[in-house]
């Protein structure tokens, strides 16, 4: 739990826009859940959350328990089970909040996770037509570009290859086995299940993932996996993989996703919960996915209303320090600190900016131009010698930039024109 004071909030929410709006593009409808909800609603939705992770309490009013929400996705699927379910299918919502879980560890502080994300409902698995894997895949190959977020990749796999080889395993060696194949240790995964059968082919499942540039083709790796895991209960959620790859990467040089794509057949994360294609969202610089997502067919039914359900989520701070790490820096919108002797004689300007859309304040004309470096306005305006007329300067003080007219309305037009342009 943290502030955010002026510049990092201004940078989350230009984050945020660009998501919704990106996201808007596509189809998707903007929906708001509460910040808590009633346990049992997102106990019935939470998959593999540990509950110790959820900040629970008692409602005075109705002795009802409830909770700060740890995800938004069991709520918007209580939204379509009881209030958007005789809607036409597809249904394409999205969302953007703050979740709020506990840390893993020791010092299990309470941790703030700020989230944009879609949920497509009533799309049927697969890349065919009707299918919501392909559209999701590629809304989150477009909105991570419109994001400018260089060298990002997205990594697919299937959750029930994984699940097919670990549930005949006893409940906490296929626990012990997962944490191996999340590190991508073969070595360790062949020790945990010696004198078991299939110890090789869990081990090499570690190996299964490439199909970026310099590395194994994904045709290649697909044919590899085929090979080992034939005869196996992963050999079907394999070839739905498959499938969807060749979909994919088909079209790679009609829009983003194809040469972002990459296979991991070995993945696990998050796989107990998802019931189809998994993936996750990288970028140079946190250290960690910038979103992940996949298919959750199973989650509608929990609600008494069974539906296919897919989505991903992306993490806002992880997508902001993505782009630091990158050095991108939006250009800020334009604004003007009005310097004048009284603000009486700043009014007519700053009217004018503000009904052209620009942020304008009035400060005193001393030290109007300190005070606009101070709070990073773009431009500070000061008088020009004569009533009512101003110059308005980059805060830079770049030549180039400078306006100057005598009619306080010509002058905001101009100023909106120019740094508009």
């Amino acid at each position: 739990m943290r502030d955010l004071l002026p510049e990092e909030a201004r940078r989350r929410r230009a984050i945020a826009r660009r998501a919704l709006a990106r996201f808007a593009l596509f189809g998707y409808e903007t929906v708001t859940p509460p910040a808590f909800e009633f346990a049992d609603v997102l106990e019935r939705g939470l998959g593999t959350l540990d509950p110790s992770d959820v900040l629970r309490f008692v409602e005075p009013e109705s002795g009802e328990v409830a909770a700060l929400r740890p995800d938004m996705t069991p709520q918007i699927a209580r939204m379509v089970a009881t209030r958007l379910g005789r809607e036409p299918q597809p249904i394409r919502l999205c969302y953007e909040g703050t979740i709020v879980r506990r840390r893993q560890g020791r010092a299990r502080r309470h941790r703030q996770v700020p989230q944009a994300g879609v949920e497509l409902y009533g799309a049927v698995a697969g890349a065919g037509a009707g299918g919501g894997d392909l559209e999701i895949l590629r809304l989150a190959a477009s909105v991570v570009k419109s994001l400018g977020l260089p060298g990002a990749a997205i990594d697919l796999g299937h959750a029930s290859i994984a699940r097919a080889l670990l549930d005949p395993l006893p409940r906490p060696l296929a626990a012990e086995v997962g944490d191996a194949l999340v590190h991508k240790d073969g070595v360790r995964a062949e020790r945990l299940l010696e004198g078991y059968a299939g110890a090789a082919v869990m081990a090499r499942l570690c190996d299964l993932h490439g199909g970026g540039p310099g590395e194994i083709s994904g045709e290649a790796l697909l044919a590899r996996a085929e090979a080992l895991l034939a005869g196996t209960a992963a050999a079907a959620p394999l070839r739905e993989l498959a499938a969807l790859w060749l979909a994919a990467t088909a079209t790679a040089g009609a829009d983003e996703l194809g040469p972002m794509l990459r296979l991991d057949i070995g993945e696990v994360r998050g796989f107990a919960y998802y019931t189809g294609a998994i993936f996750h969202l990288l970028a140079p610089g946190p250290g960690e996915p910038v979103g992940a997502g996949g298919r959750y067919d199973d989650l509608l039914a929990r609600f008494d209303a069974p539906m296919p359900a897919v989505g991903f989520a992306l993490s806002l701070d992880a997508v902001a320090w993505a782009r630091e790490a990158a050095g991108i820096r939006d250009e800020p919108a334009p604004s003007v600190v009005v310097g004048a002797a009284a603000e009486a004689d700043a009014a007519p300007l700053l009217a004018a900016l503000r009904a052209r859309g620009v942020t304008a304040v009035f400060h005193p004309q001393e030290d109007a131009a300190a005070h606009a470096a101070a709070w990073r306005y773009t431009h500070v305006a000061t008088a020009a010698g004569a009533p009512r007329r101003f110059r308005i300067t980059r805060v830079a003080g770049a030549p180039a930039d400078t306006l100057e007219d005598g009619d306080p309305e010509a002058l905001a037009l101009a100023f909106a024109l120019s740094s508009h342009a």
